[in-house]
C-alpha cells in the first residue's frame, strides 16, 4: 500500500465570485468544474457551490485539486485559520514565478503575512544545503494564509 499523492484541499469561502477572483485569476489555477451540489453530509437540505480547481500543467492520474465550497443554506461562520495554530493552518503552491505572482496578488489588494524569505532545502525535506526556496504567504479573499513556493 502506498500514498499517491495529495488528492485534495478544500475551502470554504464566503463570496465564490470574490475567491475565483484569487484562486483562478491570481494563482492561476483552472476550472475544471462549477457545481451546486444539494443533499450530502448529515443534512439532506443543505446545498453548497462547488468549484474545483487544478494546476493546468499537473497531468496524471493523481493529480491534486482544490475544491472551493461556498454553503447556499446557511451562513458562512467560523474564522480563517492562524498560522501555526492547531489543525490544518496554510497550504501551498508550487510557483515559477512567485515575486511577479506576488505582485500581482498585492497589486489586487490581498495582503502579505509573510514577505519574500530564501529558505534552505532542508525545510522541504531535502538533504540542507543542497539547494535553495523562495517562500511567501499571503491571505486570500477570506483571509486564509496560502503559501508560494518556488525552487531557486
Amino acid at each position: 500500500m502506498a500514498v499517491l499523492g495529495v488528492s485534495h484541499v478544500a475551502v470554504g469561502v464566503a463570496d465564490m465570485d470574490r475567491a475565483l477572483a484569487f484562486y483562478r485569476d491570481l494563482v492561476g489555477l483552472q476550472v475544471d468544474l462549477d457545481i451546486e451540489e444539494a443533499g450530502f453530509g448529515r443534512n439532506r437540505d443543505q446545498r453548497r457551490r462547488a468549484v474545483y480547481l487544478r494546476s493546468p500543467d499537473e497531468a496524471g492520474p493523481h493529480r491534486s485539486f482544490i475544491v472551493l465550497d461556498q454553503q447556499l443554506t446557511r451562513e458562512p461562520f467560523g474564522t480563517p485559520p492562524r498560522l501555526f495554530q492547531l489543525g490544518t493552518h496554510h497550504f501551498s503552491f508550487w510557483v515559477d514565478d512567485l515575486e511577479a505572482r506576488l505582485q500581482r496578488i498585492v497589486d489586487a489588494g490581498f495582503s502579505v503575512i509573510v514577505p519574500p524569505s530564501v529558505a534552505d532545502a532542508a525545510a522541504y525535506g531535502e538533504e540542507k544545503g543542497s539547494g535553495k526556496y523562495l517562500t511567501a504567504i499571503v491571505r486570500d479573499a477570506d483571509g486564509n494564509p496560502v503559501q508560494f513556493d518556488q525552487k531557486l
